[in-house]
């Protein structure tokens, strides 16, 4: 049998490929542009007519694929989330909730690195389903651009379903994945999800020219999400020698390849090629990622684990949080008495950077939130320590950084005082 004859013979319809799936199963889907539109539709529909009842769904970051189907609100009493990091979808639904009733997202709080070890060893998988680029002519696909925990939840779970989508990139690294190990395939031709940095406010644009100053050439960058990551990046572009080590790929992040900013030549761990786990952009962006060598997937917990981010050296770590408390610790997941996001990724890198040679970890966030009603340097966090003070090493803010390694606490809260808005120094002084 040749590599199409079995391409056909595991050619389903989304409604027939999860037949069979018993109430109370276990099933995990690709995270975000990876979500199988058909196949979660297909999901949803079993749930909707009562085929199936208590689904407990695994996953990391939803998108509206996942929100109009397996994600509807009447469906939360068929299909119950197993979420470990939230995204507009689920604020929605907890927004939504209404006071005394139980929690609709069953959080689960993992490091993004460890997610592929939930599934080897905590979380018995029924199904996993995901999207995946068309099938080559050796009978390889690959994850595109979600390689995160998918490549092991894929091999980890009872049943594989993939949906072939042929705007899915084709991705060169660790991200293949064979006909034989498929156990149905469906086609489809959606649009990938395209995902657009915000405009970024006077702020942040101050903070990012702050951190741009940090960066020389030759650095290794990792870069987290939003409109203050991409703001650093568009002030790189006369440096040399760059290197990217990152969690997430981004357009900003690729823009630095394309003007020649980034060559990777300086790093230890895959010199010449520009490293991440998942990816998120726009159709130019996944175009960009197609086929192209100098692009390298890895399971997340290869690409997030800190003893191989620090064989790196100067590795440079941007991530943003929500509060930062008096003596350095980050709450970067939990806003309003809600879970708002999750720790994901961040603790690994700043704990990867801090370990590298030369390396540098920078927590940044505005000075203030709410339209400047809000201090996000607090006397106390008001939700989880996403990164503890003992790791925190520089933050910066529109008033300027600070390096708080070998800083004692007293040293620590007056400095991170000089970074506050001015009209709450003084009471972050008294300790209100």
């Amino acid at each position: 049998m040749t590599h199409r004859d079995e391409y056909r013979s595991r050619l389903r319809t989304a409604d027939q490929a999860v037949q069979g799936l018993q109430s109370g199963a276990h099933i995990a889907m690709g995270m975000a542009t990876a979500e199988p539109p058909a196949l979660l539709g297909a999901l949803a529909k079993m749930a909707e007519h009562g085929d199936v009842d208590d689904l407990k769904l695994w996953y990391f970051h939803s998108m509206d694929h996942a929100g109009d189907t397996v994600l509807r609100p009447d469906l939360l009493g068929h299909i119950r989330p197993r979420c470990m990091f939230l995204s507009s979808i689920e604020r929605k639904l907890l927004a939504a909730q209404k006071a005394g009733e139980k929690s609709p997202i069953g959080f689960v709080p993992v490091a993004f690195s460890d997610s592929p070890r939930l599934f080897e060893e905590q979380v018995s998988l029924d199904l996993f389903v995901t999207t995946v680029s068309p099938m080559d002519k050796h009978g390889w696909f690959t994850f595109g651009t979600s390689n995160d925990y998918s490549t092991t939840a894929a091999r980890s779970a009872k049943k594989l379903v993939v949906e072939v989508n042929p705007n899915m990139p084709r991705v060169f690294g660790a991200s293949l994945l064979h006909i034989s190990e498929i156990d149905a395939i469906v086609e489809n031709t959606a649009p990938l999800a395209e995902v657009y940095a915000p405009e970024t406010c006077e702020a942040e644009a101050k903070v990012a020219a702050t951190i741009a100053d940090m960066i020389d050439d030759g650095a290794c960058l990792q870069m987290g999400i939003g409109a203050l990551p991409g703001a650093v990046c568009a002030l790189l572009q006369d440096r040399r020698d760059l290197g990217i080590h990152t969690e997430l790929m981004t357009p900003a992040l690729a823009g630095l390849i394309q003007c020649g900013a980034v060559t990777n030549q300086a790093k230890t761990t895959y010199r010449g090629r520009s490293v991440f786990t998942f990816a998120m952009g726009d159709r130019a962006f996944y175009d960009f990622l197609d086929d192209n060598p100098a692009i390298h997937s890895a399971p997340v917990n290869i690409v997030n684990d800190p003893r191989h981010i620090a064989k790196n050296k100067n590795v440079v770590s941007v991530n943003a949080t929500l509060q930062i408390d008096l003596g350095g610790a980050c709450n970067s997941e939990h806003m309003l008495g809600r879970q708002y996001s999750g720790s994901g990724g961040q603790l690994d890198f700043v704990r990867g950077a801090n370990a590298s040679r030369g390396g540098k970890s920078i927590i940044a966030c505005q000075s203030t939130a709410r339209n400047g009603t809000v201090s996000r340097i607090v006397p106390r966090l008001d939700g989880p320590v996403t990164t503890p003070r003992n790791d925190t090493h520089i933050v910066v803010t529109e008033y300027g950084w600070v390096d708080l390694k070998g800083k004692s606490l007293n040293q620590r809260a007056d400095a991170l005082i000089g970074l506050a808005h001015p009209k709450f120094r003084d009471g972050l002084a008294n300790g209100l």
